[in-house]
């Protein structure tokens, strides 16, 4: 759900096996890191099971096959309910989600099957024997859309479920899949919920970093104000090799600070930036039940850390913000250095530090969705990592070039159709602070295409479990949706 999965996250995500929700966000950059930084021991119970899928749909002369995880919760099931599908992201698929989730309610509810299906690629669903760049040519969203429908044909023909009503949910990328697999195989599944959808590929997504400026102004108005000033700082004195030894002890870096190019300065202050775009992202959501440790981490927590003038200038204060992230994930110290980072992501091993899913997902915005969130643009809090930052790592971890890159994404918008979706009942739930809304469909785009908007929220917040504190107009989206299941059903 991805997502994606700043820096800082996707590189602690790469060392870490990590579970996913059908929520990712995320990103390469926030989708890519829109993993999760770390999680407890998930006590969860539901048993693995196994379906065969071919490793190329589209090649009939390739009949090889590998076997794909998926879950299964049945208590709530009657003859005659829905299939609910649930459609796993960038990372290992949570067995957490066939327990608890706003999508369970609605299963208890109205009778429904619940299955959850874990991406090609990602957690322990491995099509190949590596990942080599070679190998991931099979990983893309039309493998994952067609691994989809063939497991809902053959598992309709073999319980008696190919009358059934099936509904797909998911959440940031599965959100996208969830309304693809609506706009490419509507004889297949019913309806969808597509939640924090980025459904419009873009090489560059500045617009992501102008949503948190806006998200951490909310808070306080001064807040992105002095987050700039304390960036704008540290890029002065990252060019002056006489203050390395002191960002080394400011920042508790594991190793003493060297730059050797563009790529070492660019990934340290995106690693940086990544602390707060992982926070506005998942602002106030309700992951505990997953295990994820950090739930307590807020933008008020961070904007109250830069508005404390005890703790110096403004950017002594963002040095605080890291030592308060680390102190909460228990990390020793901060590893800001792009050799290690382009070590692990060119790792093709299994048991490599990224196969969580920081390797595969970075593979899928060079060759299918961008996603790139840069500072090109003066709206927005932070500097340093432009474009061409993210660009270099595709040549340099795939060998996918900016010209292949750009033509990807561009097939991919007229594949899909970016915004322009036409099919029907599909909702769009998306929340302002989620920076991803920006791809997302926020407005109707018919009356069976119909967006819900939620004030003050972050990303996917509308799947996890109600709580007490939760906001109304979220209670509100959650009922909602369930109104025009409860509808479309009846169609």
């Amino acid at each position: 759900m991805a997502f994606q999965i700043g820096t800082f996250i996707c590189k602690v995500a790469a060392i870490i096996l990590l579970f996913s929700v059908p929520c990712e966000g995320q990103h390469l950059k926030r989708f890519r890191r829109f993993n999760r930084l770390r999680v407890t021991s998930n006590e969860t119970v539901i048993k693995d099971q196994w379906f065969i899928q071919k490793l190329d749909h589209f090649n009939g002369a390739d009949s090889r096959t590998w076997k794909q995880r998926y879950f299964v919760n049945d208590k709530f099931y009657r003859d005659g309910g829905p299939v609910f599908l649930m459609i796993g992201g960038e990372g290992p698929a949570n067995p957490s989600w066939m327990e608890n989730g706003t999508w369970l309610l609605y299963g208890q509810k109205m009778s429904a099957l619940c299955l959850l299906l874990e991406h090609r690629f990602y957690g322990q669903s491995h099509p190949t024997t590596d990942l080599s760049t070679e190998n991931m040519r099979f990983l893309s969203s039309r493998q994952a859309l067609a691994d989809l429908a063939h497991f809902r044909t053959v598992m309709g023909e073999a319980h008696g479920l190919t009358k059934s009503q099936w509904v797909a949910f998911g959440g940031s990328y599965p959100g996208s899949l969830a309304t693809w697999f609506r706009l490419k195989y509507p004889h297949l599944v019913h309806a969808s919920v597509a939640t924090s959808a980025p459904v419009h590929a873009t090489v560059n997504f500045p617009e992501y970093l102008e949503v948190v400026w806006r998200s951490l102004a909310s808070e306080n108005p001064e807040c992105p104000l002095l987050v700039e000033k304390a960036s704008d700082t540290l890029i002065e004195r990252l060019k002056e090799p006489k203050t390395f030894d002191a960002i080394t002890k400011d920042f508790n870096l594991c190793s003493p600070l060297r730059l050797q190019s563009d790529m070492d300065s660019a990934f340290f202050l995106e690693s940086l930036a990544g602390i707060f775009m992982d926070v506005v992202q998942y602002n106030q959501d309700n992951r505990e039940f997953e295990g994820v440790v950090g739930t307590n981490l807020t933008i008020k927590m961070l904007c109250g850390v830069m508005a404390n003038a005890s703790l110096g200038d403004p950017y002594s204060r963002y040095a605080a913000v890291a030592r308060l992230m680390m102190d909460t994930f228990s990390m020793k110290c901060f590893d800001g250095t792009y050799a290690n980072y382009q070590r692990d992501m060119t790792n093709t091993s299994w048991d490599g530090p990224a196969a969580g899913g920081g390797r595969q997902w970075v593979y899928q915005t060079c060759t299918e969705f961008g996603f790139y969130q840069s500072t090109d643009s003066p709206n927005q809090p932070f500097g340093g990592f432009p474009l061409i930052y993210h660009v270099k790592q595709c040549a340099q971890f795939y060998n996918v070039s900016t010209e292949t890159l750009m033509e990807a994404v561009a097939q991919t918008n007229e594949y899909y159709g970016g915004y322009d979706i036409r099919t029907t009942r599909i909702v769009f739930p998306n929340g302002s602070i989620d920076p991803w809304h920006a791809l997302g469909v926020t407005q109707d785009i018919s009356p069976e295409l119909p967006a819900i908007f939620i004030t003050g929220t972050a990303h996917c917040a509308n799947m996890y479990p109600a709580r007490g504190q939760d906001l109304p107009q979220l209670a509100q989206a959650r009922d909602h949706i369930f109104v025009l299941l409860q509808q479309w059903l009846k169609q």
